[in-house]
């Protein structure tokens, strides 16, 4: 019982950890709502995510089936030895799983999602035309639902790798989402309040992407790297807006 309690404990933190940048994707998009269903959007999409990680942690037999490969391109062993790629990311991208190809489209779809928001932010910036008209609820709802899928499949394979009991798992992960709904209103607002805050939002989500795509193709890319290039650029900016604060209120 100690150990499981243990594994729930390390577990939980893991999944808040993990579903930090989650948090942050559902932010972004539920500002694109009217001030009055932005909280519900919040709520659906948080909802949708736990729902999603459920049903996958009931189905471990598929979700460790998902890693097996079901296609084989030789095509391609040539010419990654012509590369002199090496042979272990070679042999993980001539064999082909369906978790290598949910992690690369969704990595494709998180670039593309955030290269047009940056865009669009930028290009509204510079306009002097009216702002752009709240996105519709059911839009808003299906990107967070297609995008809860890639993240919901990383946070499954982490629970399954930490901890053997199915209830372990499930309430960590319910844990860790009603962790997440009680702080996704104040870091909804935060980001809101603040433009830059949301713009190096958007670039954590980028960067997501591409740690997406390069573990879907073999290459992946410690994850321990990322999160401290993320804290330390949360840390850099806060200091910023601390600094701008001080010298708005400083005294002529």
């Amino acid at each position: 019982m100690g150990n499981n309690l243990l594994a729930l404990l390390a577990l939980s933190v893991m999944e808040v950890v993990l579903g930090i940048d989650n948090l942050v994707f559902i932010a972004i998009q539920a500002a694109k709502l009217p001030p009055e269903r932005q909280d519900a959007g919040r709520k659906i999409g948080l909802a949708l995510a736990l729902v999603t990680r459920i049903l996958l942690l009931c189905s471990l037999s598929f979700i460790l089936n998902l890693k097996e490969p079901f296609l084989h391109l030789t095509v391609l062993t040539g010419l990654l030895e012509s590369l002199q790629v090496d042979e272990s990311t070679r042999h993980h991208i001539v064999d082909v799983s369906v978790r290598d190809l949910i992690l690369v489209g969704g990595g494709l779809f998180l670039l593309v999602k955030s290269v047009h928001e940056i865009h669009e932010r930028m290009e509204s910036s510079k306009s002097t035309k009216k702002p752009t008209p709240a996105a519709s609820f059911g839009s808003v709802i299906v990107h967070i639902a297609i995008l809860d899928i890639v993240f919901s499949l990383d946070s499954v394979i982490t629970a399954v790798g930490m901890a053997k009991e199915l209830w372990v798992m499930i309430i960590a992960v319910i844990l860790a989402t009603v962790a997440m709904v009680v702080f996704a209103g104040p870091v909804s607002r935060f980001v809101d309040r603040h433009p830059t805050v949301k713009m190096l939002a958007l670039s954590f989500l980028i960067l997501i992407g591409v740690t997406l795509v390069s573990e879907g193709v073999g290459a992946e890319i410690n994850k321990g790297y990322i999160y401290f290039a993320m804290i330390f650029s949360l840390c850099v900016e806060f200091l910023n807006i601390r600094a701008l604060r001080r010298a708005v209120t400083a005294p002529e």
